[in-house]
């Protein structure tokens, strides 16, 4: 029997569904988001694509972003969903819990997966940097949901109303162009906390096909999608936490301590 010879990446075959998931290969230097490796000085620097250059400077606006709008979270401000905190999360028995309402039409979203294995650990780390500070003042994400958005054939600011029969075309569509990308291999740039609360990571390609190219992918299989989508092409994000009021010092530290500053965690 003839055997078809070896494709030139290793392709990951989705499931019957909008959703993909990133397989076990998803490389992440974690270090527990506070510690970076020794380096050389003098070492030359790693030559950067275009796009990787346009993430990285996306990644500083976006690390400076707390200093520049302040902390909005903290005024109550609005998400970046154009809700209130309040529309969001409750605060029961001392916990946030979210308040969960059904998406009126429904989102059609095509979002990455992360490894659940990677995802343990970092959740992990986040609890262990933040809960003393924040403890009842403060949600994160449930680790089994840590994604990537992609890419949106309908969302709240411009639904798309699609039939049965037009959610099978896309979702058909969709793995098309998931059968023809290779598995991103993909390091943690940096964490960052936004001025409406959202503890992000920031994430670098190492190799694979790099989200601006599955996004240009997907747009050609859904030419009935927004034409403005929720985020910037080169982003590859994943929501961490968000933090809803301001933080509880140890004693300790707040007897030599006024004032408070959030703390943008680097790789």
């Amino acid at each position: 029997m003839a055997t078809k010879a070896p494709s030139w990446c290793t392709r990951f075959r989705s499931p019957a569904s909008a959703v993909w998931f990133l397989p076990a290969a998803v490389f992440i230097l974690l270090l527990l988001l506070l510690r970076r490796p020794t380096m050389d000085p003098y070492a030359p620097a790693a030559p950067r694509s275009p796009v990787s250059s346009r993430r990285a400077d996306l990644y500083g606006r976006m690390a400076r972003d707390l200093d520049e709008r302040g902390a909005a979270f903290l005024k109550g401000g609005e998400t970046s969903q154009s809700l209130t905190l309040s529309d969001l999360f409750d605060i029961r028995d001392g916990a946030v819990v979210p308040r969960l309402k059904a998406a009126d039409p429904p989102v059609r979203a095509n979002v990455l997966y992360l490894d659940p294995v990677f995802a343990a650990e970092i959740a992990k780390a986040v609890k262990e940097v933040f809960l003393p500070y924040f403890d009842k003042a403060i949600w994160f994400q449930n680790s089994s949901m840590y994604h990537f958005s992609m890419f949106h054939a309908s969302h709240h600011l411009e639904p798309i109303l699609a039939t049965k029969d037009e959610i099978e075309a896309e979702v058909d569509a969709v793995k098309r162009v998931t059968e023809a990308a290779c598995p991103l291999k993909i390091s943690l740039d940096r964490v960052v906390l936004t001025a409406t609360g959202v503890l992000l990571g920031l994430w670098q390609v190492e190799s694979g096909t790099d989200p601006a190219d599955i996004r240009s992918k997907l747009r050609e299989a859904l030419p009935r999608a927004p034409q403005k989508q929720l985020y910037d092409p080169v982003l590859l994000h994943t929501s961490f936490a968000r933090i809803l009021g301001p933080p509880k010092l140890p004693q300790q530290v707040a007897r030599h301590n006024t004032t408070f500053s959030v703390a943008i965690f680097c790789i």
